[in-house]
């Protein structure tokens, strides 16, 4: 890496943040209703932990799997905001039916057409982002648009956790609350994000033929394993809820400490993002992962409110550390034509990555509690540590 040039929030495009201020409203919208799920499918449905590892693997491997195919699509085409309009717009109509839900079938037929949605809108999104930026200032750009996301990610439990306490804990009635933001996202895409105008290419060719993905080449496919394995090191945040609810804290309340993870991750991300712009990736990946490491052992050792917040914070630091970076480096070793399916193709990876490692959190969580869990993701992160500083010493 070369030291690039300090980037501004001013000198960020006005497209960057309206994405982002799309993505902060359809997260305070998906995370009124999944900072409760969790809860909601225990305690309401009597679901078992390992069903709700299932569930949310399924549900979140399934947005992953997806985007392969709208990131492909959007390349074919040569426009990505109408596969994104699209996306978000599905997800804001899958919310009604969390509060309608009766059964888990129910409920896992909404997660699943909520990351269908998610799919749909993510490759393209990032794509369209990317195309926006320049090399010099897009690690900051991704910072920024994750940093906003996930202003969204805890200002939705905040709401959650106010509206339990006003209404009784009646998870319906806040998860008919969550349609409103989800919708004005939609709105927001609509009319405040203008697609850049791409060269017209001679003919129009299948971006996922083989001579075409060839040109993915190696460094690309390295982004793609590394993904795949800070996945299978990261499982579902549903279980940072479920051990919330083990320290003993009122089902009310349970949603701060998602309000306090993702408050982190808000603050950390841009500043990473910004910084991976005149830093070596690898390094501030290796460091990542060694405080996912400390986030796992300090959560396997006590769920007492405070230990809990130590460990939700280190984790939040974790993914302000890493998220946006991931993606600046799917986008730095792509070919502009074939962003779309690069990003697809890694979060495909990704998603049978998370399908397996929430699987087997769940699995390990009612054989053996949750400490196991969390020591199995801690090996895990350490094992991909040691691989990542054995490839950076080759």
């Amino acid at each position: 890496m070369t030291p690039a040039t300090s980037t501004t929030l001013r000198q960020i495009p006005a497209g960057v943040w309206a994405l982002g201020f799309v993505s902060m409203l359809m997260d305070i919208s998906s995370e009124m209703i999944h900072s409760l799920l969790p809860l909601f499918m225990v305690g309401a449905l009597g679901a078992s932990a390992f069903t709700v590892g299932l569930v949310e693997g399924l549900a979140e491997s399934t947005a992953l799997i997806v985007k392969v195919f709208s990131g492909a699509l959007s390349d074919y085409l040569g426009r990505r905001k109408g596969l994104a309009v699209a996306g978000y717009a599905l997800g804001a109509l899958s919310k009604p039916l969390f509060a309608l839900a009766p059964t888990m079938g129910f409920v896992l037929g909404a997660r699943l057409l909520d990351r269908v949605g998610k799919g749909i809108r993510g490759a393209p999104r990032d794509a369209l982002l990317a195309d926006m930026t320049s090399p010099a200032n897009r690690g900051a750009a991704f910072g920024l648009r994750q940093s906003l996301d996930t202003v969204g990610a805890f200002l939705g439990p905040l709401l959650a956790v106010g509206l339990m306490l006003l209404w009784a804990n009646d998870f319906r009635a806040v998860f008919w609350v969550a349609v409103v933001p989800g919708l004005l996202a939609v709105m927001v895409l609509l009319w405040g994000v203008h697609e850049p105008e791409r060269p017209l290419a001679e003919k129009r060719v299948n971006p996922i033929r083989r001579e075409n993905l060839r040109r993915l080449g190696a460094p690309y496919l390295w982004v793609v394993g590394l993904g795949a394995v800070f996945t299978l090191a990261r499982f579902s945040e549903a279980f940072l809820v479920l051990r919330a609810q083990q320290g003993g804290i009122p089902v009310a309340l349970v949603p701060l400490v998602m309000v306090a993870m993702n408050l982190v991750y808000a603050g950390a991300a841009y500043p990473f993002g910004k910084l991976s712009d005149g830093m070596s990736h690898k390094a501030l990946l290796a460091w990542g992962l060694v405080v996912l490491i400390a986030a796992d052992l300090v959560l396997a050792t006590s769920a007492h409110w405070t230990t809990l917040l130590a460990g939700v914070a280190l984790w939040g630091v974790h993914m302000g550390m890493t998220q946006g970076l991931l993606a600046t480096m799917v986008a730095d070793t792509a070919p502009a034509d074939l962003r779309g399916t690069a990003f697809g193709f890694f979060n495909l990876v990704s998603g049978v990555s998370l399908l397996v490692a929430s699987a087997v959190a769940g699995w390990l969580w009612d054989q053996w509690g949750a400490s196991a869990t969390f020591y199995a993701g801690a090996g895990f992160a350490a094992v991909a540590l040691l691989g990542l500083l054995r490839k950076s010493s080759t």
